[in-house]
């Protein structure tokens, strides 16, 4: 079942086209990349699910309905400029965003509270804002975010700030979101995230979508059909340089290890033909295929479009 759907989505300003056409499928209970250059109009259909605009054209349905208004505190947004008060003390400022959210002042602080130690920022409490770092502004705000349970949650850039350490932590808090029901969409322009955390992805650039699907099937979409294998000992390089099938592409040697990489010409042929055909050339020691990474995809994908 899809929670959110967004169909030929069309949003101008002025003489700028933001969105041209855009459709999304978020399924329920999965992450869901929203990818794209600057400018490419991820903000712009951000901002039409959070009702923050309209689109000039086309719809968006949340659970199967029309998007309206009361559908305002089944999303929590975490946008990627922060908007603390920097003068008012943090567990104040915290408990007034989410009785906003339709929590009682009382749940609000005892959930708070919890949330708080849990992060280690408890002794934060009774601090301004402005006392904090600009990592520990985002932990509260993530915290603000989550804390009234919304069935969608919209991070855009939310690990941007922290460190490694800080980063992981709110990739676990992510997936465990994501075990207890809740629907994800993640925007970002950190590759490495949208493998570790994405089920599937949509591509927007100019405006357009230009790549959808899920994540797996998209990087078996894009496989290079290229292989490394290290051999020990003589290698037979004219024995498997004569087979039609492939390609040698690169080979180096150092001390008693082979190195070649192999460009597989005829997809119809399975890797375990491919290491059968291999073995008589030499004693093979490792076998990897090169699976293209999102950041590869993603540049593939920006600069065909932006060509065409």
């Amino acid at each position: 079942m899809y929670i959110l759907e967004a169909e030929n989505i069309v949003k101008k300003y002025a003489n700028h086209l933001a969105l041209d056409g855009v459709n999304i499928q978020v399924k329920e209970g999965s992450v869901y990349g929203l990818l794209g250059p600057n400018g490419a109009g991820k903000t712009s259909l951000i901002r039409i699910i959070n009702q923050i605009t309209a689109p000039d054209s086309g719809s968006v349905k949340f659970n199967g309905e029309t998007l309206n208004q009361k559908h305002i505190y089944n999303i929590g947004y975490l946008p990627e400029e922060r908007g603390l008060y920097k003068k008012m003390k943090v567990g104040e400022q915290a408990v007034y965003l989410a009785q906003l959210k339709g929590l009682s002042k009382s749940d609000a602080t005892k959930k708070l509270k919890e949330w708080f130690e849990k992060f280690d920022i408890l002794a934060w409490w009774d601090k301004k804002v402005e006392e904090l770092s600009k990592g520990m502004q985002q932990k509260i705000q993530f915290i603000v975010t989550i804390l009234h349970e919304p069935k969608l949650l919209i991070f855009d850039e939310p690990f941007s700030g922290f460190d490694p350490i800080n980063a992981n932590l709110l990739k676990t808090e992510i997936l465990s979101l994501k075990e207890k029901g809740a629907t994800i969409i993640f925007s970002t322009h950190n590759m490495e995230s949208v493998e570790e955390l994405c089920d599937d992805i949509t591509l927007i650039n100019q405006s357009k979508n230009v790549l959808s699907g899920k994540l797996s099937e998209i990087k078996t979409q894009f496989r290079t059909n290229i292989f490394d294998i290290q051999f020990t000992g003589n290698v037979n390089l004219i024995n498997i340089s004569q087979h039609h099938q492939f390609k040698i592409i690169e080979n180096t040697k150092i001390d008693n290890k082979t190195n070649i990489s192999i460009n597989l010409l005829d997809g119809n042929v399975t890797t375990n033909q491919l290491i059968n055909t291999l073995l008589p050339s030499g004693n093979i020691i490792s076998f990897n295929e090169r699976i293209p990474t999102m950041n590869d995809i993603f540049i593939k994908i920006v600069d065909k479009t932006d060509v065409e």
